[in-house]
């Protein structure tokens, strides 16, 4: 190869690298300043003590063992509420719409839109429902749809007030998460089954399949691996973030004798009511370390194998 031809592909080599990384440029940025830097800067901040008048104060790993040792709403409320939400809202919610996703691709193309859209619904105006109908529904007076029905056939003697017990909130918590748990997870599901090749199944019943059970297992699910995968990992990010539903309930933060507290109203309160934001940093380190074990967790299951 002579030294001009060297030259040459020298040249291409470094055009190609530079296109590479205009293409990249704009993910890069975007991937920085709302994911990199916020991350990092909230790492930097739980090492500190910061009460937004004065300066932050560096403190080393002071909040973390305040956190393992000294907070006791956090031990005794927190994790326990945040674990059985998350356990019941993110795999209930991820079967709930693999099961839905399923159920709709077998019928037909116009009720399937319609039914997928009321599905869908919910997990985009859910903060109004949420604070107009589900409050309505379950409000602790003779106007609410439940304490009117019981108190009709006298279940009841006097109102109940659903929202401001401690021993109903949680579970209408997971019930309102669940039902607006229908999010892009669902849809990219359900577009996953529909862009299934009929032929296949067609083969596996010539081969042996003999019900739709063995379908699922042995052609829908493994053919459905990328978008299974992409589903877990919104169910996951969104039962863990997703504390707005008790605060929008009740309408307080803390929620009545923490009842309904999970570990994003825990790192809200302490943020932006105690202005401990140092605390609140290393709170939400933590979430994001659970989280992302969460996420391995279902990459394993479902991500692709080399």
């Amino acid at each position: 190869m002579t030294k001009t031809s060297k030259l040459r592909k020298s040249r291409e080599s470094l055009k190609d690298t530079f296109r590479v990384f205009w293409l990249l440029f704009p993910y890069g940025l975007l991937f920085s300043t709302f994911i990199a830097i916020p991350v990092a800067m909230s790492i930097g901040l739980s090492l500190t003590y910061f009460n937004v008048v004065q300066a932050p104060e560096f403190s080393g790993f002071r909040n973390y063992i305040t956190m393992l040792t000294q907070d006791e709403v956090f031990f005794r409320h927190i994790i326990p509420n945040t674990v059985k939400y998350a356990l019941l809202v993110g795999p209930g919610g991820y079967i709930l719409s693999f099961l839905l996703a399923w159920v709709l691709s077998q019928i037909q193309k116009g009720p399937r839109t319609i039914f997928a859209l009321a599905l869908y619904a919910p997990s985009m105006a859910g903060g109004v429902f949420i604070s107009v109908i589900w409050r309505t529904i379950f409000s602790g007076n003779q106007s609410g749809y439940i304490n009117a029905l019981l108190l009709r056939y006298d279940l009841i003697e006097s109102p109940i007030q659903f929202l401001l017990e401690p021993a109903y909130l949680l579970n209408i918590m997971i019930f309102v998460a669940l039902w607006s748990s229908m999010g892009i997870g669902f849809l990219a599901m359900l577009a996953g089954i529909l862009n299934i090749n009929e032929e296949l199944y067609e083969a596996a019943y010539i081969d042996g399949i003999q019900n739709r059970f063995q379908e699922i297992i042995y052609i829908t699910i493994p053919l459905l691996k990328p978008q299974m995968l992409f589903g877990a990992v919104m169910a996951i990010v969104g039962a863990f973030n997703n504390g707005m539903i008790g605060v929008a309930l009740s309408g307080m933060n803390p929620t009545p004798q923490y009842s309904g507290q999970l570990i994003i109203n825990h790192i809200e309160d302490y943020a932006f009511q105690r202005y401990e934001m140092g605390y609140a940093a290393a709170l939400s380190v933590a979430l994001l370390g659970i989280v992302w074990l969460f996420s391995k967790l279902a990459y394993s299951l479902f991500g692709e194998r080399d």
